[in-house]
Formats: structure tokens, sequence, C-alpha cells
């Protein structure tokens, strides 16, 4: 799986805690846009019927319908490494 942050690919060997981070940008991997259920155009943006609202969905949660997400997240990735391109040419003080 990949975090829905920077685009890191994290090893799903092993099941996705509630409180797992990404070990490249130490956001949160057990939410909402990183679940495959996650759809915006859903009611509650939410493919899993029986799941219950989550208001924030870029933070954890305790969710037990959470599936690790197969997309790629390549929006998320190409702002980050826009960001990162930024900030090489950020003045240095």
């Amino acid at each position: 799986m990949n975090c829905w942050k920077c685009g890191q690919t994290v090893d799903t060997k092993e099941r996705i805690g509630f409180r797992d981070h990404c070990p490249k940008c130490d956001r949160p991997l057990h939410t909402c846009v990183n679940c495959d259920f996650y759809d915006p155009g859903y009611n509650n943006q939410c493919r899993e019927p029986m799941a219950e609202r989550v208001v924030d969905k870029e933070r954890f949660n305790f969710c037990e319908y959470f599936v690790p997400s197969r997309k790629s997240h390549a929006a998320n990735r190409s702002n980050a490494a826009k960001d990162q391109l930024e900030s090489l040419f950020k003045k240095k003080t």
C-alpha cells in the first residue's frame, strides 16, 4: 500500500494498526483516505454501508472495516514532489 500523503510504499504483510504511521512522513495510515472503501461519491464517503461516520478522513480512526487501499495516490505523490522541489529553492536564512 502507499501512504495517502507522501506516496511512500508501506509493507502491509502485517495488519495496519489503528495508530500506525508512515515511516517517511509520519502521517497516520489507518485513515479513511487510505482505505479501499473510501469514495467521495458515496454517503459518508465510504462504500461500506455498515461503517460508522468518520468526520476527519485524514486522521486515524478505529473503523473495523478498514482495508488498505490499492490506489497509488498519484496526485498526492505529485504534490509531495512539488513541495520537495520548492523547498530546494527556498532562500536560507
